[in-house]
């Protein structure tokens, strides 16, 4: 008899401890191997998983802020190798103040992507085309996503990984502006010490990262949920994520946008 679990058989007290064994990794910052395999769970549960987990962070006083979109880039997913678009949730202790010194730490095996921040200015309760996007957002900025996967050596299933909030775990975000009608073709570029480590195109990002804010509708009124005013959409990666280290300045520049930056401590 296999030993993974049947999905017809995973309960709702299943998905809790899951999530909390995601939670208590994500916690003391030791990575676990894949829950998938031994649980064979589908995507919905996997969502399930997710927010649960999160809800465990709430209940300790952490609060909503937004959402991140995943796998957003042809470059990200032949990283990752899956191939579908996926979201997590982002809570206030995922934000760190831009110009930061940040500790390495905090997490497992942190790697950094460069990204497009959208901040809302009306609840989006319903799905949006590309049109009406722009009139629920507020200012777009540069920003910079440190992924941290919980699992063991940063490798997952489709499944694992949406469980795992989308190996979300920090949240750096430059100064907002309103322009917003033309980013589909912005260069990026992310420096270590001055030294460019990743290139790229927002174009990169669905072509255009509002279309972004499309998915995030379309996604949040599948799951039942309300994007509420002043929450933050992530739009994705531009690029794939670098490996961070300790002791250097990171900085991600976006033509037209600006720039957005912070260091790390010294030591892990």
């Amino acid at each position: 008899m296999s030993s993974v679990q049947s999905v017809e058989n995973l309960t709702a007290l299943d998905i809790a401890v899951l999530a909390r064994t995601l939670d208590e990794a994500a916690s003391s910052h030791r990575e676990i191997d894949p829950l998938s395999p031994q649980h064979g769970f589908r995507l919905q549960q996997a969502y399930d998983i997710q927010h649960a987990s999160i809800a465990l962070r709430h209940a300790r006083g952490e609060k909503a802020v937004g959402l991140k979109l995943g796998f957003t880039s042809r470059a990200k997913m032949v990283q990752m190798g899956v191939d579908n678009l996926i979201w997590g949730l982002l809570t206030d202790a995922m934000l760190y103040e831009e110009g930061a010194e940040i500790s390495l730490g905090d997490f497992i095996h942190p790697r950094v992507e460069p990204e497009v921040c959208f901040l809302t200015s009306r609840d989006i309760n319903g799905p949006l085309n590309l049109l009406e996007a722009a009139a629920f957002v507020d200012g777009v900025a540069p920003a910079m996503e440190i992924i941290d996967s919980r699992y063991r050596n940063f490798k997952f299933t489709l499944e694992d990984v949406v469980a795992d909030n989308c190996s979300s775990a920090g949240v750096v975000v430059g100064m907002f502006s309103s322009r917003i009608s033309d980013l589909a073709n912005r260069g990026v570029v992310v420096r270590f010490n001055g030294r460019p480590v990743l290139m790229g195109s927002t174009g990169a990002i669905l072509g255009n990262p509002l279309r972004s804010v499309v998915q995030a509708a379309h996604l949040a009124h599948r799951a039942g949920m309300v994007i509420p005013a002043g929450s933050l959409i992530m739009a994705g990666a531009a690029t794939a994520a670098e490996a961070l280290l300790p002791g250097i300045h990171v900085s991600t520049e976006i033509g037209g946008l600006g720039r957005v930056e912070f260091a790390t401590g010294a030591q892990a």
